[in-house]
């Protein structure tokens, strides 16, 4: 019991919010009276023969009968109907006990309302009845819960003011620890850990593991660690929750094998894994392109008897689908279904995405009709993922029928912003500018502001159809409904004015961006670096190119193409190769465009040897050559008479089934007329599969008739 010292000081606990009302004064509808079907018949009962005779004083239920109702609604969880009952029972003059007002404690704090729970201590408190500490933890973790922080730990100080009698215990400072950790305030997380290791409640499991996860969801892993290697000083063992923190937090910052580190070695300290920990790891995993253990751990996972919850496949199924394996996302779908595990709409929009990322628009419409089977209501996500694989597909008309759909006064599913913008985005790329704008209007009618991407999109459209003057106008009609341009809006009309050879434009709105406080991005850097590259300003390109650097917007290889290209066309080959290795210093990996660049340019510049090392370099790397980069290099080798070359790039080429245009074609004659005439063509050329001859150009007729004016006997070479 309280003393009377904290009986005659209600003050102290009178921080009760001035708006909780008194308890007999909450609105019936917040209170329901009906029975509810959920509860055991005989509560039902009760409660039904509770309602009808409450209000009648001669047949009104005993105090006792009333609390031991409230006992046995609060074992059952259903508080609502607690609340209920307790606000007829005060209205009634029912005095209740102790252990209702402590059900009625603990219902508010499952509501989330602490600060009625706090209400009802000072009413503990003012009847006689005290409070003791698991009152008051109660309150505690209700505050916690709710986030503030700043109400438990001053009701923590009341208690430990108070602490002859109601003692803080274990539970309290673990409570505490956790709340803070959550709301990320870490050091007064640890300043209470601190205070536990010189009181009389000593630092436990629960506390530790509280502390670590906190520390972990906060990126500070190592703090984290550092805790399990004071813990088990302590003589404490980590359990699957330590670990799984600790794995989670590394794996969250990319750190994943310090993550499987930690997983192997709970394994040798016999801690078993649950389906947390495999889940972190499988995603981890898959994030870094490592779909393959990603996918062993799955069946790792089963083979020691753990069964994968729908958040374990839902992780693998998008690792998979993110690494460009779809089909064996779909693999996972049919696998949870075989297994008993009935996959969640979540699921089926991760595989529909994938499927729809991967231009397979038809497969993703039969998950979408299998799911509807399946009694799984697709939502306003699914619609907008296939909305916007239709359109990224071309399937124009499809799209707007399914915008129909949507549309429609009886469908369960309505649009939101992000259907109006993928559709605005597939009519613009389109080139339905009407269309787009019809739409638009239609978005604004039905009370939709959109966003500013929704503006980028059609000042983008109308850029790319060179209708500057309705893209200005867009422009001025966002600003004036409040939206403010953000980075995409400036570097769209930088594109924009760039394609449309609008330099000095281009390059007022871009001081027009820096000037605005926005920093230019990657993107615009590059529209203006190709712009004036075109206009043959190399210096002038340098000096952005520089200038980009400095401001430190770091350069990508779209970039480096930019200027290492114009520098070559220069016939600057040193500053190119110093461009080429500061690329790679910078950890920046060639694409396709950076080899064609070189390859090209070297082969025009004679540096025959510096090409081919380039091409082997290119093709090592997985990068297909294409037809363009053949010629530069068939040319360059022709000029010099290299014959052993030239055959061995026809070979390629006929591996590769690159296409023969008619500027390809030409080159080859005039590589194959340079040959010494007694050269076995028959022999040396490669056979080219028909079909490269396709729209080349040219017939193939044509072409074995040019054969036959330079070389006769260089008819077979497409005739076999």
């Amino acid at each position: 019991m309280v003393p009377k010292r904290i009986l005659n000081h209600p003050p102290t606990l009178s921080s009760v919010p001035t708006n909780v009302r008194p308890f007999h004064l909450f609105p019936s509808s917040s209170m329901p009276h009906n029975t509810e079907p959920n509860l055991p018949q005989s509560l039902s009962e009760a409660i039904t023969l509770f309602h009808s005779t409450i209000e009648d004083p001669q047949s009104a239920p005993s105090e006792s009968s009333c609390n031991t109702l409230i006992d046995n609604l609060r074992k059952a969880r259903r508080y609502d109907t607690l609340v209920s009952v307790y606000r007829h029972m005060v209205r009634t003059c029912v005095s209740p006990r102790f252990t209702s007002l402590s059900a009625l404690i603990e219902s508010f704090v499952n509501t989330h309302q602490p600060s009625f729970a706090f209400g009802v201590l000072g009413l503990m408190i003012k009847r006689g009845l005290g409070v003791n500490v698991y009152n008051l933890n109660l309150v505690l973790k209700g505050f916690c819960q709710s986030g503030d922080c700043d109400k438990a730990m001053g009701l923590f100080s009341l208690m430990r003011r108070n602490c002859d009698c109601v003692v803080p215990d274990s539970f309290t400072y673990n409570t505490l620890i956790s709340g803070f950790c959550k709301a990320k305030r870490l050091v007064e997380a640890r300043g209470l850990f601190e205070a536990m290791k010189v009181g009389d409640c000593r630092p436990n499991l629960v506390t530790f593991s509280a502390l670590i996860d906190g520390f972990c969801k906060n990126g500070k892993v190592d703090g984290g660690l550092g805790l399990l290697e004071e813990m088990e000083k302590e003589g404490l063992v980590a359990d699957v929750f330590v670990y799984s923190a600790l794995i989670g937090g590394f794996c969250n910052n990319g750190d994943v094998e310090r993550g499987k580190q930690l997983f192997d070695e709970m394994l040798r300290k016999k801690v078993s894994p649950n389906v947390v920990t495999y889940s972190c790891l499988m995603q981890a995993l898959c994030k870094n392109g490592r779909w393959q253990e990603g996918s062993g751990m799955l069946n790792d996972m089963m083979a020691r008897g753990i069964r994968p919850d729908v958040v374990t496949y839902t992780v693998l199924a998008d690792g998979l689908c993110k690494n460009g394996r779809v089909s064996d996302a779909v693999k996972v779908l049919d696998l949870m279904v075989q297994k008993g595990e009935e996959p969640g709409t979540l699921t089926y929009n991760v595989v529909v995405n994938g499927l729809c990322k991967e231009g397979k628009v038809e497969d993703a419409l039969r998950i979408v009709e299998m799911m509807v089977k399946k009694g799984k209501k697709p939502d306003v996500v699914t619609y907008n993922v296939l909305l916007r694989g239709l359109c990224e597909a071309g399937k124009i008309d499809e799209a707007m029928e399914l915008w129909k759909l949507l549309s429609s006064k009886e469908f369960h599913v309505k649009p939101d912003v992000f259907t109006f913008n993928y559709l605005i985005q597939g009519l613009c790329k389109e080139g339905h500018l009407r269309e787009a704008k019809r739409i638009h209007s239609t978005m604004a009618k039905r009370g939709f502001l959109g966003n500013i991407r929704t503006y980028n999109i059609l000042i983008e459209g109308y850029l790319n159809a060179q209708e500057l003057v309705e893209a200005l106008r867009l422009w001025k009609f966002a600003v004036d409904s409040g939206f403010s341009p953000n980075s995409s809006t400036y570097n769209v009309m930088i594109n924009g004015l760039c394609k449309m050879q609008m330099l000095n434009f281009a390059r007022g709105l871009f001081n027009k961006l820096r000037a605005s406080g926005i920093r230019p991005t990657v993107i615009d850097y590059n529209a203006l670096m190709a712009s004036l590259c075109r206009e043959g300003c190399l210096e002038q390109a340098r000096s952005l190119f520089k200038e980009m650097r400095n401001e430190n917007c770091v350069p990508d290889v779209v970039s480096f193409n930019i200027i290492i290209d114009e520098t070559l066309r220069a016939k600057d080959i040193n500053s190119a190769k110093e461009l080429l290795l500061e690329m790679l210093n910078m950890g920046l990996v060639p694409d396709a465009v950076t080899f064609s660049i070189l390859i090209n340019r070297f082969s025009k510049h004679g540096q025959l040897d510096e090409a081919w090392s380039l091409y082997e370099r290119m093709v090592s790397c997985g990068h297909a050559p294409d037809a363009v980069l053949f010629d530069s290099l068939l040319q360059g080798y022709g000029l010099k008479g290299e014959t052993e070359k030239i055959i061995s790039l026809l070979h390629q080429m006929a591996d590769k089934a690159v296409v023969l245009d008619s500027k390809l074609t030409s080159t080859i004659l005039a590589c194959l007329c340079h040959m010494p005439k007694k050269l076995d063509i028959e022999k040396i050329l490669p056979k080219f599969p028909q079909n490269t001859t396709k729209e080349m150009g040219i017939t193939c007729n044509e072409f074995l008739m040019k054969l036959n004016d330079t070389h006769p006997e260089l008819q077979l070479f497409l005739a076999r």
